[in-house]
């Protein structure tokens, strides 16, 4: 895609009602996003965290630019308020986000691609949560996730940095965002409580499946608290059960049902392809999450070329 003779558009909300999800399931942006997060699944298949991968000076700059948001968060501390849940302080965070976002996304393309930002700014923004109802979930996980895929469309990411990606990019955006969760008391978005998945995540626990699919580590192990902290740093699935496992009490068949379900599973191969399945259904095509997400001329609501 070039960005030179390229027209950006802003961003639009284009899903309204079931029959908008029906359109929004034959679209161009539907078919790419979909096959973005299945090649990403691939490329880490039995690779580690710590696996000494190819990390080239673009995934370098993105991890860059995520340290510079989790210092932010030190500099603007919680506030003392009344309520638990949902410190105001996120809404100064986020509003320098917003406010700093065009520049820092010019400080890291070329000059040629500028005109992109338009598009690209959207999807940085809301990658982050909501700073009205100071909350997040998986459509605003999926927001970031959009943002990498335009990244891959404009070539500022190539072949060459699908591991990365995943393996640098996401997991330093996921320990982000868990920063942010915690010292701000964000509130879960949209969560399904004990009958999700997860209050905030969901693309960790598939990429993370295929990290260990063929591995030693078979899914009944994911319920054992001292495996998911030992390996945590190795695996990202794991990394998320350890956080589950931090911030959460009780036993784990009762505040993390589906995950204990997910335990019973005899290979990682079939957690993988169930979750695939999975983030169709609670997240793809769920209208109240996918009404939120918005569409642009590198994701595109139009139907998909066949």
């Amino acid at each position: 895609m070039s960005s030179s003779s390229h027209a950006y558009v802003p961003l639009k909300k284009e899903i309204k009602t079931m029959g908008d999800v029906a359109k929004w399931q034959k679209s161009q942006a539907f078919k790419e996003y979909l096959a973005f997060v299945e090649t990403l699944s691939a490329s880490v298949l039995g690779k580690k965290i710590t696996d000494d991968i190819q990390q080239t000076e673009n995934c370098s700059k993105l991890v860059e630019i995520l340290d510079v948001l989790s210092n932010w968060i030190d500099a603007i501390p919680p506030v003392d308020q009344p309520q638990r849940f949902g410190n105001k302080a996120y809404r100064t965070w986020f509003d320098k986000l917003t406010t700093n976002s065009e520049e820092i996304l010019k400080g890291m393309l070329d000059e040629k691609d500028w005109p992109s930002i338009i598009e690209l700014q959207g999807y940085f923004n809301d990658g982050f949560g909501n700073s009205t109802r100071i909350d997040y979930g998986t459509g605003h996980e999926m927001n970031f996730a959009a943002f990498l895929c335009c990244l891959f469309k404009l070539r500022y990411l190539t072949e060459v940095d699908y591991e990365a990606a995943v393996l640098r990019v996401f997991e330093r955006y996921l320990t982000l965002m868990r920063k942010l969760q915690t010292v701000y008391m964000m509130e879960p978005a949209g969560s399904h409580g004990v009958w999700g998945l997860d209050d905030f995540q969901f693309l960790p626990f598939y990429w993370g499946s295929s990290q260990l699919k063929g591995g030693a580590i078979k899914p009944n192990a994911l319920t054992d608290p001292a495996i998911a902290k030992n390996t945590s740093q190795d695996f990202m699935f794991m990394g998320c059960v350890a956080y589950i496992n931090e911030v959460k009490t009780g036993p784990f068949a009762e505040h993390s049902n589906v995950l204990w379900g997910i335990s019973s599973v005899p290979e990682w191969s079939k957690v993988n392809s169930g979750l695939m399945k999975m983030y169709k259904a609670e997240v793809l095509l769920k209208l109240p999450v996918i009404q939120h997400f918005s569409f642009g001329t590198m994701l595109s609501i139009n139907p998909a070329e066949v």
